[in-house]
């Protein structure tokens, strides 16, 4: 479903992302961990060219993601985004959030779309907040709403950057939850998180970050069990610490 070959990013002289070969197969979920600045952000970011690069190749579904013929619109309508920060429209409702792309974006009527967000909204326990405004809403609903307009667009790929990171640790669980579910759906998924639960759980593959180099990939049984890599086996000592 994605495949990196070769990927290469660099901000002035700091080499972000250094010769990064991996894959995601459809269905899978993958989680990308690692210490802060390590590069796991700006990767999952190069997936739909938020962040551009400056050699080798992206793929999502086949469609070479830098290539000068591929649109950026169409690229990102096809792969939902999940940010930390929620970027919900204050000025429109809940339901009106979740509505807004696939009438903009795939012209899809009015009637439909709405139908289709009350579902959605349902499907992350906030259909009765379809009336209300995001400011109305606690940080954990929000996020949650975020999932379900990202879902709006039927995407086959989901990308979450720290979506959990500017929650309080009570609406950690909520976010996590509705994650798990997509998971179970066979939604195919890239999470960048600090929620090592989560990781051992859900994940079907753990890739482990440093210094923009993916060190590790592994099964999370074997990742937090008995990682190979020096830099893999401190971070996973660190955790077990905290």
């Amino acid at each position: 479903m994605i495949e990196f070959i070769n990927v290469n990013k660099w901000y002035g002289s700091h080499h972000v992302l250094n010769n990064v070969n991996e894959r995601v197969e459809r269905g899978e979920v993958v989680v990308i961990c690692g210490p802060s600045g390590s590069g796991k952000s700006t990767l999952i970011r190069t997936v739909n060219r938020l962040e551009p690069i400056e050699k080798g190749q992206i793929l999502v579904d086949d469609v070479d993601v830098n290539a000068r013929k591929t649109s950026v619109n169409r690229l990102r309508s096809g792969i939902g985004f999940v940010f930390q920060q929620f970027n919900l429209f204050p000025h429109l409702s809940v339901r009106d959030n979740v509505a807004l792309a696939p009438v903009n974006v795939h012209g899809v009527s009015k009637k439909d779309a709405t139908e289709n967000a009350m579902e959605l909204l349902d499907k992350v326990g906030l259909q009765h907040k379809a009336e209300a405004f995001p400011g109305q809403l606690s940080g954990g609903q929000q996020q949650r709403v975020a999932i379900a307009r990202a879902l709006a667009m039927k995407p086959p790929v989901m990308l979450f950057d720290e979506p959990t990171s500017a929650l309080d640790p009570e609406m950690v669980g909520e976010v996590l939850q509705v994650m798990k579910q997509l998971a179970t759906d066979g939604m195919t998924m890239m999470c960048v998180t600090h929620e090592m639960g989560f990781a051992r759980e859900v994940a079907d593959k753990v890739w482990f970050i440093a210094e923009g180099e993916v060190l590790e990939r592994a099964k999370p049984t074997e990742f937090f069990t008995a990682p190979r890599h020096p830099r893999a086996q401190k971070f996973v000592a660190d955790i077990r610490g905290h």
